[in-house]
């Protein structure tokens, strides 16, 4: 095919998609200056990541380290970006449609102020969910392993972050921030969701938390688990109501459980056994299991395998 042809077809594309953007649809609207910057808000978490381990996460542009200049140059590239992010996102608010153009940099300068004051709690919170990872994972080499590669340490930094952020009423960042850690690392947290200290995700991969959920302190939960609502056939109207679960202190949640409903709560030093299917209250203590389903093998001149390997028994809770 010629250049002019190519030229000819690009151009007929062009015109055609011109023509639909016409529609009026949600799709169609055209904003160049009112979207958060998804690039500018992961650049916004690599420089909290920095500032909340400084001794491992560098500032490559500095030949000579020190923490108190690489602290004070991440200060001000993460104030100037989130300002203006949140001066961006504060028009979603309704209280702020209308608002002059000073009275929204103004707030936003605020919240930005805010949530600086709150790094030293996501640190505190940050490093319990280190020792909790240690402590509960024999695969675990050292605590800078974790640091460095664990996709579940990375997931809960992230929504710490947001969190803080969601609790100060900020639109769009919050969720915008947790959906790059999900891309990243298939772990599922909703900004909302309210999480304790020594929390523990181990190998991570499916998990789902909700908005509404609210997790104690030392609770560890293992690859595809759901903390989901039951319904969500109602739509925008169950906006703001529980619909996730409670998780108390000490709880453990073994891979692929289901824990369903905003008035269903896992009591204290509960554990849930691998595929179980919640929807109503676990009283403190309880052992929750599904039992093992037979299996029937023919090798002919062989005996059949043991439907349990030795030493299983009820308690098993399908780790890996």
């Amino acid at each position: 095919m010629s250049n002019s042809n190519i030229e000819k077809k690009i151009n007929a594309v062009t015109l055609r998609l011109l023509a639909d953007y016409e529609g009026g649809r949600t799709i169609d609207e055209v904003k160049r200056f009112d979207h958060p910057d998804e690039e500018m808000l992961v650049d916004i978490l690599s420089s909290l990541r920095k500032m909340i381990f400084p001794g491992y996460f560098r500032n490559k542009s500095f030949r000579v380290y020190t923490v108190r200049n690489n602290i004070s140059m991440l200060l001000e590239d993460v104030i100037f970006k989130l300002i203006k992010q949140i001066t961006i996102v504060l028009r979603d608010d309704p209280q702020y449609v209308d608002a002059e153009d000073d009275v929204i940099v103004k707030k936003a300068e605020s919240l930005t102020f805010e949530f600086l004051d709150k790094l030293p709690k996501i640190r505190e919170y940050i490093e319990t969910d280190i020792e909790a990872a240690f402590e509960g994972d024999p695969a675990a080499y050292n605590k800078t392993e974790i640091i460095y590669s664990y996709p579940g340490l990375y997931a809960i930094l992230v929504n710490r972050i947001a969190h803080e952020l969601f609790l100060l009423g900020v639109p769009l960042i919050p969720r915008i921030m947790t959906e790059h850690a999900h891309s990243k690392t298939g772990i599922d947290i909703h900004p909302g969701a309210t999480i304790g200290r020594y929390f523990f995700i181990d190998h991570g991969t499916g998990i789902v938390i909700g908005e509404t959920t609210e997790i104690g302190d030392n609770v560890k939960v293992y690859q595809g688990v759901t903390l989901g609502a039951l319904s969500t056939r109602g739509g925008q109207s169950l906006r703001s109501k529980k619909r996730h679960p409670t998780i108390e202190d000490n709880v453990t949640i073994y891979s692929g459980a289901s824990i369903l409903g905003g008035e269903t709560v896992v009591g204290a030093g509960a554990v849930i056994g691998g595929n179980a299917f919640i929807t109503k209250s676990v009283p403190a203590g309880a052992r929750i299991s599904v039992k093992n389903l037979e299996l029937n093998c023919d090798f002919k001149a062989k005996p059949a395998i043991d439907k349990e390997e030795p030493g299983q028994n009820e308690t098993w809770f399908y780790t890996i």
